[in-house]
């Protein structure tokens, strides 16, 4: 079976879960969906307090290399055991996810693009881009609504480390793109494209 990597990055509240989404559902079991979320490191030895004002938005808050031995495992053939992350207690879980190998993997993430030895291995990089003000909301929204924060931590941590680190890291990261997609999931051009993308590797297998 071959393996078509592709990596949907861009920054937070910029649609690429919504765009994933749509994939995932127009394809169903033929895609599999690994956040580079899932890869935050173990916050050993550290309260709640610490925990929470880890900067999450930094590629050193991930374990990269191991997501990178894990695609390298998919590809391979082989199951890999994909971390759990709570983002309510800001900290890897005990529990894994076994994740079997499938013809298309959609990784997603904010710094996929960042880290040179993972960009590499994606055949399409896809960055989803979105008006600053908008993410912004979107991501306070989410953030209150599904993973329990006061509003009043939303807007610290971006203006402390959400915005900067997108100025810095995730931004820069675009020029690697092979694919910009304006809005998200919400542009129905950009995502009959990809889809028709994905569709001939499926046909081709």
């Amino acid at each position: 079976m071959s393996t078509i990597l592709i990596g949907i990055a861009g920054g937070t509240g910029s649609g690429k879960t919504t765009l994933t989404r749509h994939l995932k559902e127009h394809f169903g079991n033929s895609v599999t969906v690994i956040g580079h979320d899932s890869y935050y490191k173990r916050q050993e030895g550290k309260t709640y307090e610490e925990r929470a004002r880890v900067n999450y938005d930094h590629p050193s808050a991930f374990d990269t290399e191991l997501l990178i031995q894990h695609l390298k495992e998919l590809k391979a053939g082989r199951a890999i055991q994909c971390p759990v992350y709570s983002y309510v207690e800001h900290n890897r879980t005990d529990e894994t996810v076994t994740v079997q190998p499938n013809k298309v993997i959609i990784v997603e993430g904010i710094l996929i693009f960042q880290n040179p030895a993972l960009r590499e291995m994606f055949d399409i990089k896809i960055f989803v881009e979105t008006d600053a003000d908008v993410r912004i909301l979107r991501r306070a929204l989410r953030d209150v609504e599904e993973r329990g924060r006061t509003l009043q931590s939303v807007v610290t941590q971006y203006l402390t480390t959400v915005k900067p680190m997108h100025e810095r890291y995730v931004e820069p990261s675009r020029k690697y793109a092979d694919i910009v997609v304006l809005e998200g999931g919400h542009n129905l051009v950009a995502l009959e494209m990809i889809m028709q993308r994905i569709q001939s590797h499926i046909d081709t297998e």
